[in-house]
């Protein structure tokens, strides 16, 4: 009999959710090769294969539907894994770009050399999600949050940035301390990300459905999980919920 991984072998392996495996299931990216009489979810190799193109592209920046149309264009398994690797190879020189900047950088500020920007920069890219933000909220909230972001200057970014780190560490000292997600420390904590959202949102104030569904995202996506769950496995399902109550008693 063929190799079969249930749905939470699956997700440990994968370093996801079985949440996100049943999200990629009802929208058609990722179906079980089996349901068992008991309800259970059964993946065989090609459904391997298939997370593993998901979750790259996913790094890549695109969005499910995106994914969703790719996958539906690739027939043939090893002419994906082919696509796979090369931009897997495109990673990894993006990354050496990276590392060689950084020593680059390293190296000049010790010696009191002065810096050139296009050593400084090589390799990063802080447009990969251009695409992914264009097709959630439209093109004028890509180009308006970009001119904000580039309009801040390194210590502002980086502050934003620790702020909400900050913030993602108090929900995870709440959780572990046991506190409702409608209790009034936690609900101080969501306000907190609620402003840093409006800051974001260049002071335009988020309404219910917004903050909700960014919620939703939170737990959906591996890429935002991962910000809240190093603080502790469940921490993003405690966001998502604290969020739901803040927008359901002021928003």
């Amino acid at each position: 009999m063929a190799t079969e991984w249930s749905i939470q072998d699956l997700a440990k392996a994968a370093g996801t959710t079985s949440r996100t495996l049943r999200h990629y299931g009802e929208l058609g990216l990722l179906t079980p090769t089996r349901v068992g009489t008991n309800g259970y979810r059964y993946y065989g190799q090609e459904s391997l294969v298939r997370l593993q193109r998901i979750l790259l592209l996913r790094e890549l920046g695109l969005g499910l539907p995106a994914i969703g149309e790719v996958l539906a264009g690739e027939k043939d398994t090893a002419a994906a894994l082919r696509t796979h690797l090369e931009l897997l190879k495109q990673e990894q020189d993006r990354i050496a770009r990276q590392i060689a900047s950084v020593h680059t950088t390293l190296r000049k500020t010790e010696a009191g050399e002065p810096l050139m920007a296009d050593e400084v920069f090589d390799g990063f890219d802080n447009s990969k999600y251009k695409d992914e933000v264009i097709e959630r909220w439209g093109k004028d909230a890509w180009e308006s949050g970009d001119r904000w972001w580039r309009s801040m200057s390194d210590a502002e970014q980086k502050a934003h940035m620790r702020a909400h780190l900050d913030i993602a560490a108090d929900y995870g000292r709440a959780r572990a301390a046991g506190l409702t997600v409608d209790s009034a420390e936690v609900q101080a904590i969501v306000q907190r990300h609620f402003d840093w959202v409006t800051i974001g949102w260049q002071g335009k104030r988020p309404n219910a459905e917004y903050f909700t569904n960014l919620g939703e995202m939170y737990v959906a996506d591996p890429r935002f999980a991962e910000n809240y769950d190093r603080h502790g496995a469940g921490t993003t399902e405690f966001v998502r919920d604290a969020m739901v109550a803040y927008a359901a008693a002021r928003l």
